[in-house]
């Protein structure tokens, strides 16, 4: 018994670019941009996460505190000396005092409430370098270290003069520190020596790890209680405390990596540079998952976590070299519908349509409004059967439509026809049937025989669909090859076309040619245009 005929399968013209990943899809919902330029433009060194939904931000002589909920500014504190420049300023964890360290090297603590100066502590004159690096201790709250340029590390206490440690071994500056969690006085620093050193503050002030990176160190933050990220020159090296030696090192920036985060709960490792971009790495593979792009060197960075308790994040926070706080904020809920719904309103209204659109919305709040009256209620049948049915052998074949059964016969000439003008009007047969049936005789090599012997009155209708998709870059395989096989076959007719006795048809057809070799010539120029510009954008990357 003979096989069933199938139809032709239909051909869909190529995917565009890959969908987004998970990862990329969360990242690009931090959309709602705030930019804060900073007092007298002064670049944005620090900015930390306080308590009660803030965070700190330090720029110039000056630390800006800052609402997580309302993105506003609560309180500027400024009491620093004329030419002092405030470094490092800090919440603690209540949120009622606040610590900076300075170029003068004094660091001061302030009341968050009065913006009173409670106390200074002065580090001996001979040898007062700025401080760089304030941090709280994370299990005491009256504790806090410090990083200073005089190549020293301090832990101090809030109730004394002096501090209560001093960790000495770094020969250069000291930029870089944070306490390891979960390790009960244990801390971490970086500096321009290119060393990483770890610290306990339970025994003399030797360090009791060192480790050798490749460039000096501007950040270093704490993944785990063994684990420590490492910022030095254009790299990211992940330290394991426990085996003495760097995991994995990063290298997704072109510049000096100069600040790090945790993101997601601390599922995602955020890391930036002075060439401007945000990368995010997973902290599984390792792997750069997504990546943002500003318009300045970037010299801090933080992510505020949703106030929710989720491992979401609220706010993307970047401190640029300009002076621009940048606070990017992550859309959910009822925000998130409320922006989709205004952006399709702003292109219904740039495209003329904002009457059918404002009629389709309200025709879909009136079905909403039925469901929210019948939600509920039971309208299940009763003895009601579901019956699904298969494929059946023996079941009626689906039927060939008219190009389709031509195609089957072999001519090709009529089916390529009936496709491209189809009896029953332009809207008969769709492009994914023109693309089907072109596909399909180049694949039996016969779209020589369906072009050939034709007038100009049949060839029109080929000419106008390859001057519609010539540049179209997921079909321009198949346009190129009937445009070549066209003009293959009638290029020795075109000088009689050209004559005033070819006709209205005749000059139709060479028009179109004429059109189609002005999009081919204007396409190369944009592509030229194109790749000079990447070869631009490639010398200032390596720049």
């Amino acid at each position: 018994m003979a096989a069933e005929v199938q139809p032709v399968a239909p051909v869909r013209a190529a995917p565009g670019p890959a969908p987004l990943t998970a990862d990329q899809a969360y990242w690009r919902t931090f959309k709602s941009q705030l930019l804060v330029p900073s007092p007298h433009n002064s670049a944005i060194t620090s900015i930390t996460i306080g308590a009660n939904d803030t965070f700190a931000v330090t720029s110039g002589g000056r630390v800006q505190i800052f609402s997580s909920r309302t993105r506003k500014l609560i309180k500027t504190i400024s009491r620093f000396g004329v030419d002092d420049v405030a470094r490092s300023g800090v919440l603690r964890r209540d949120g009622r005092i606040v610590l900076a360290g300075g170029e003068s090297g004094v660091i001061q603590a302030f009341d968050t409430g009065s913006r009173a100066i409670l106390k200074q502590f002065m580090r001996e004159e001979k040898r007062r370098q700025a401080v760089h690096v304030v941090s709280w201790r994370p299990d005491v709250l009256t504790e806090f270290m410090t990083c200073s340029d005089d190549r020293t590390v301090k832990v101090w206490d809030l109730t004394e003069d002096e501090p209560k440690f001093t960790g000495l071994g770094h020969e250069d500056y000291v930029r870089a520190g944070c306490w390891l969690p979960g390790q009960e006085g244990m801390l971490v620093t970086g500096s321009y020596d290119q060393t990483v050193r770890v610290w306990d503050t339970r025994q003399a002030g030797r360090a009791v790890m060192v480790f050798k990176v490749a460039g000096a160190v501007e950040d270093v933050l704490a993944l785990s209680s063994s684990t420590v990220a490492v910022a030095a020159s254009n790299t990211v090296s992940i330290l394991n405390l426990i085996s003495g030696k760097a995991e994995v090192i990063l290298r997704s920036h072109q510049k000096t990596v100069t600040a790090l985060s945790l993101a997601q709960n601390n599922t995602r490792l955020l890391t930036a540079a002075l060439d401007g971009h945000v990368k995010i790495h997973s902290t599984t593979s390792w792997e750069v998952v997504a990546s943002a792009k500003y318009t300045a060197p970037i010299l801090s960075l933080s992510t505020v976590p949703s106030t929710t308790g989720d491992s979401n994040d609220r706010h993307l926070v970047v401190g640029l070299q300009t002076g621009l706080l940048s606070i990017k904020t992550r859309l959910a809920g009822a925000e998130k519908v409320k922006s989709r719904e205004k952006e399709q309103r702003m292109q219904a209204l740039l495209a003329g349509t904002a009457d059918e659109y404002e009629r389709k919305q309200r025709k879909k709040d009136t079905r909403q409004g039925i469901r929210a009256r019948d939600r509920g209620k039971d309208f299940r049948g009763e003895g009601a059967d579901i019956v699904i049915t298969g494929n059946e052998r023996g079941a009626k074949p689906k039927k060939l439509r008219p190009w389709q059964q031509s195609l089957r016969k072999g001519a090709y000439a009529h089916a390529l026809d009936l496709v491209l003008t189809p009896p029953d009007g332009p809207d008969y047969y769709s492009n994914e049937d023109v693309l089907t049936c072109l596909t399909a005789l180049r694949h039996r090599s016969a779209l020589r025989t369906a072009l050939a012997n034709r007038s100009e009155e049949q060839l029109a209708p080929v000419l106008e669909w390859v001057l519609k998709y010539i540049n179209h870059p997921r079909l321009m395989s198949l346009t190129t090859d009937v445009a070549l096989v066209v003009l293959d076959l009638y290029s020795y007719k075109m000088g009689g076309w050209a004559e005033d006795a070819a006709g209205d048809e005749g000059r139709r057809v060479l028009s179109l040619v004429e059109r189609i070799g002005k999009r081919v010539r204007r396409g190369c120029e944009l592509a030229q245009q194109a790749e000079g510009v990447i070869g631009v954008l490639e010398l200032l990357g390596e720049g």
